[in-house]
């Protein structure tokens, strides 16, 4: 499980019950303005064709997303959400590893954007994304 802090102990993403245990994804690397995670393609990503389903490359996505836009923020004040999201099923993928990597192409006050390309273990694109996310003040 990937829990964040920041030196001072201010802001913290706690993610063992959420939809990226549910998935099986993995963090593999996070550092600012880069996120690199993993998951499964198993019965639990796949659609009842037997291929890894168009939704669970979308939440790994928003995943990546989420997590690299809360390293950019004020933890102690503001939280992140997903605003927008779009993407383009490039490859099927039946079993495996997918990968994803999510950068940050714009980072503003309020919202930033980012692309999140998915790969195979071959590196073949399975999916391309780019996702908004709304940056908002925690209410006190």
């Amino acid at each position: 499980m990937y829990t964040n802090k920041r030196e001072k102990g201010e802001g913290k993403m706690k993610l063992d019950k959420t939809l990226m245990n549910s998935l099986g994804i993995e963090m593999v690397k996070l550092e600012k303005g880069k996120v690199i995670a993993t998951m499964p393609v198993d019965d639990r990503t796949r659609q009842p064709f037997g291929l890894l389903h168009g939704g669970a490359s979308v939440a790994l996505a928003e995943t990546v997303a989420s997590i690299g836009a809360y390293e950019l923020v004020d933890q102690a004040t503001e939280a992140v959400v997903g605003l927008e999201i779009n993407a383009n099923h490039i490859r099927a993928k039946r079993d495996g590893l997918v990968t994803a990597t999510g950068t940050v192409l714009h980072q503003g006050k309020t919202t930033m954007v980012w692309e999140i390309k998915i790969a195979d273990e071959d590196g073949n694109l399975v999916c391309i994304s780019r996702c908004t996310i709304a940056i908002i003040k925690l209410k006190r």
